[in-house]
């Protein structure tokens, strides 16, 4: 009696094709994502339990650290700020002035700046803080 042998079934896998897909995805994703960089003016901006969340507006002074002074990026001396900042509150829609301001800077020129944007004809003025997480196991009650 003689057996008969099975026969071997040779299976291969070609991963050609898997290296092409995966080649696809990955131009697809590197063409489809956006890579952007928040350019630059370092502020930490103080923290606060009552702030509250407001739209980005056109006009933004921003004042870093070191008492540098940018409307909307743009770098200012703190004498032609009210030139241009009268310029960009006169083609605005709301004439709403957002202060992003270092927590660490001098106050005398932070109400010098906010001084500046009321003579400028600003209807509003913000001035933007983080929002603080208060704990809640351990708030005082009164």
């Amino acid at each position: 009696m003689e057996f008969k042998r099975r026969k071997k079934i040779h299976t291969q896998l070609d991963i050609a094709p898997l290296i092409d897909i995966v080649f696809l995805l990955l131009i697809f994703f590197m063409l489809s994502s956006h890579f952007i960089t928040q350019s630059g003016i370092k502020i930490i901006l103080p923290k606060a339990v009552t702030a509250k969340l407001h739209q980005e507006e056109d006009i933004v002074i921003f004042i870093s650290e070191h008492n540098n002074l940018y409307l909307n990026k743009e770098p200012l001396t703190l004498d032609a700020l009210l030139i241009k900042l009268k310029a960009k509150v006169k083609q605005s829609e709301k004439k709403t002035v957002i202060i992003k301001a270092d927590e660490r800077i001098n106050l005398g020129l932070a109400v010098k700046v906010m001084d500046i944007a009321k003579q400028a004809d600003a209807e509003g003025l913000i001035i933007s803080a983080k929002i603080e997480q208060q704990d809640i196991g351990t708030q005082k009650h009164e």
